[in-house]
């Protein structure tokens, strides 16, 4: 499934629960693992500085990726590291494509400082950058993850995207021999009664259970699916279903489609990988 894990580190990153679960899929799909690290060099206050802060940041990354190593070395996961200079979330997103990774595996919380700062919004934005997929973890505490994954949710509004979304989760369910939820969220935060009322009559809701059942006829022979169409803000309702039905991973696009009876990917999928206590995989991409 994943034959190449790309995992880009900072300072915090020995402290978070990502560096463990990375090693769980390594072992599991016995996969080549990097260990990145990128030294801010696109700030204003490190490109006016001469070549000696340059080659000092270097050597914090080399720390930084020795550090994490260490927890790799405890799981038993052979690995190789790389300190190279940049903007973080684009040279991630570039790294990853030049060299072929298949998944890139980050934390959402992270540090700030010129020799610091790779996670947390930088992640975010990898998320929109790459075009692989990304596994985000957030940051803090949370309760034990579960891996190999038993229950896998997947986000959709019948986009493209969301379709790529779908094929990566039924991919990860075979693999890991997962479940899977199909969910849709039809977005009525912001919307009164009468709206809503009109939304259960007017086709809306039949249009919805027709993308999750379209999705779900997709999946392979053996895995099971169950499909859904909740009511909320897609970001809070993903994660209360998530959340209440036991789910391990959530798998989703980052871009989709926009209106009331569709989930809108895209800002959601970077507030799900803000907020979600279990792991996210977002899927970009043509």
């Amino acid at each position: 499934m994943y034959e190449k894990l790309l995992v880009p580190v900072d300072e915090s990153s020995v402290e978070m629960a990502l560096l463990p679960h990375a090693c769980e899929l390594a072992l599991r799909f016995d996969a080549e693992v990097r260990l990145l690290h990128v030294a801010d060099t696109a700030r204003d206050s490190v490109t006016v500085t001469n070549d000696g802060l340059v080659d000092a940041l270097e050597a914090a990354g080399r720390d930084v990726v020795d550090d994490a190593g260490e927890v790799l070395d405890t799981f038993g996961v052979e690995y190789t590291t790389d300190v190279v200079q940049g903007s973080p979330a684009d040279t991630v997103a570039q790294y990853a494509s030049e060299f072929d990774y298949d998944c890139i595996a980050m934390a959402t919380h992270g540090r700030t400082g010129v020799a610091r700062g790779l996670l947390g919004s930088v992640t975010e934005k990898v998320v929109r950058l790459a075009d692989v997929p990304v596994l985000t973890l957030r940051g803090g505490d949370h309760d034990p993850l579960t891996f190999p994954y038993k229950r896998i949710l997947v986000a959709t509004d019948g986009s493209a995207t969301a379709d790529r979304a779908a094929s990566h989760a039924f991919a990860l369910a075979e693999t890991l021999d997962a479940s899977v939820h199909v969910v849709t969220v039809i977005d009525t935060a912001e919307l009164g009664p009468d709206v809503r009322s009109v939304l259960d009559t007017s086709g809306a809701r039949a249009a919805a259970r027709e993308t999750v059942g379209g999705v779900a006829g997709d999946a392979p022979e053996g895995v099971d699916v169950t499909t859904a169409v909740i009511d909320g803000k897609p970001s809070s309702a993903l994660g209360e279903y998530a959340e209440a039905n036991g789910i391990d991973a959530v798998v989703l696009g980052t871009t989709g489609r926009r209106g009331v009876d569709r989930i809108l990917l895209g800002s959601v999928a970077e507030q799900t990988v803000r907020t979600a206590s279990v792991p996210v995989i977002t899927v970009g991409g043509e």
